[in-house]
């Protein structure tokens, strides 16, 4: 079978971190694999063994050193690591090229074999490859746009470029303010933000770009990104208005309250909020969570599976971790997510995976619950609409009255000065024969009225 160009990670620091990704420990193989044929399981226990085997041999894994060529070069091994694979490389490598170059027919006829596969790991010399064919993200027209992009000015770049410098900052191919990472980081996240402007430029998803950047060159990662946010619901959970990350949150805390009700409980004793520990696991997929050995695994299942992986590894995680985190205090809480958590499965990422798998995950329950939300929204929009319609109502009758108090008093002096003339007039109507002459003078008059008026 004809072999796909190997891709590898931009320093040598990250081919062994990536190597180990590929590592599948004697871990019991997930659910699926009992319905599986014969045949494909003698071939999955066979890939195991030679994961194995290819962790125990990771010498000859650390010699890989690749380098990008330029900004539309693929990234290759050198042709020393190539000569100096194993027998069981070379069996992995043919059985992943053989499931390239036969992509459609293995997504068709042997769809079962292939999610066991990825679930144990894509060896990282063929994840560029294998990402783009699960999002069908190899022929897109958009990549034909991507130079013209790069020539245009986007209103997001003051963001971008204050952000890239964080991300990852401690991987040798991100390092350094001119370094080639943080030139086509900033590259790929411009061009999106011209491309889709009303999702712009979000916070986290800097992290998803960087890894596919690890694996491929930036026009390629583009389209990747592209995809990802338009198929796999990133889009709605980049929109400024963050709809979709509430409406994973919510669906997470309907899974902990079934699953972890006494943890569920201690959590809200403490006021520890879902959101407060699960959003970056939803915004950056696991990216700035676990190590990247880790998170790429959870990441190669996110391709072929989508977001469901993050709801049950995110379960997993506090199955795993109930009976501490029950004992802590929400400051307790706070440290143990950041620095307990994040390592518990670096010598055995299996051991998370297959657990993820355990947790009860109901595809038609969570459509129901997110019909729900919906309806909450709803309602919760209806009655904001509401409010300012009253508060509106409001407004217009304090000034009515604001009004007819001007009016009313304005109304009461008119009539004030209506009596006043009305007794003067009486006065002299009935006095007059009383009064002495002088008095009925009209400066007399004036003078009797001007006084009247003065004191009312």
């Amino acid at each position: 079978a004809a072999m796909a160009s190997p891709a590898v990670s931009p320093d040598s620091s990250s081919h062994e971190a990536l190597s180990s990704v590929n590592s599948a420990p004697a871990c019991s193989p997930t659910s699926d694999s009992e319905n599986l044929s014969p045949d494909e399981l003698e071939l999955l226990a066979k890939l195991e063994e030679q994961n194995r085997l290819l962790e125990a041999d990771s010498k000859s894994m650390r010699s890989m050193n690749g380098s990008r060529r330029n900004s539309g070069s693929s990234l290759v091994s050198s042709s020393s690591a190539s000569s100096n694979l194993s027998h069981l490389e070379e069996d992995t490598w043919i059985l992943w090229g053989r499931i390239v170059n036969e992509w459609d027919e293995w997504r068709k006829k042997k769809e079962k074999l292939l999610k066991e596969l990825i679930r144990k790991g894509i060896p990282h010399h063929f994840r560029a490859i294998v990402w783009q064919l699960l999002c069908s993200a190899t022929d897109m027209p958009v990549k034909n746009q991507y130079s013209e992009l790069l020539k245009m000015s986007s209103p997001c770049e003051k963001l971008i470029r204050r952000d890239i410098a964080r991300t990852y900052p401690e991987h040798e191919f991100f390092k350094g303010q001119d370094s080639l990472g943080q030139e086509v980081l900033f590259n790929v996240m411009k061009a999106y933000s011209l491309v889709d402007r009303e999702v712009g430029y979000c916070q986290g998803s800097a992290f998803i770009v960087g890894l596919l950047l690890m694996q491929m060159p930036e026009e390629e990662a583009f389209c990747v990104f592209v995809r990802l946010m338009q198929e796999y619901r990133l889009r709605e959970l980049f929109k400024p208005s963050m709809a979709e990350l509430g409406l994973c949150i919510y669906q997470f805390e309907y899974m902990l309250q079934e699953q972890l009700p006494e943890l569920n409980i201690h959590f809200r004793s403490q006021s520890f909020l879902t959101s407060m520990y699960a959003s970056s696991w939803f915004l950056t997929l696991f990216l700035t969570t676990f190590p990247l050995p880790v998170a790429t695994r959870v990441f190669d299942i996110f391709m072929y599976e989508g977001l469901e992986i993050v709801f049950r590894v995110g379960m997993a995680l506090l199955q795993f971790n109930q009976a501490e985190l029950i004992q802590l205090d929400m400051e307790g809480m706070s440290q143990y997510f950041q620095k307990v958590i994040p390592h518990q499965f670096d010598s055995c990422p299996d051991k998370l995976i297959l657990r993820a798998f355990q947790v009860k995950y109901n595809p038609k329950k969570m459509k129901r619950l997110e019909k729900e939300y919906a309806a909450i929204k709803n309602k919760e929009m209806e009655e904001q609409i509401e409010i300012k319609r009253l508060r509106t109502e409001n407004r217009l009758l304090k000034q009515r009255i604001e009004t007819l108090e001007k009016e009313s008093a304005a109304l009461a002096d008119r009539l004030i000065q209506v009596a006043s003339k009305i007794a003067i007039l009486l006065f002299f109507h009935f006095f007059n024969p009383f009064l002495p002459p002088f008095a009925s003078q009209p400066a007399c008059v004036c003078l009797i009225w001007g006084r009247f008026t003065l004191f009312y």
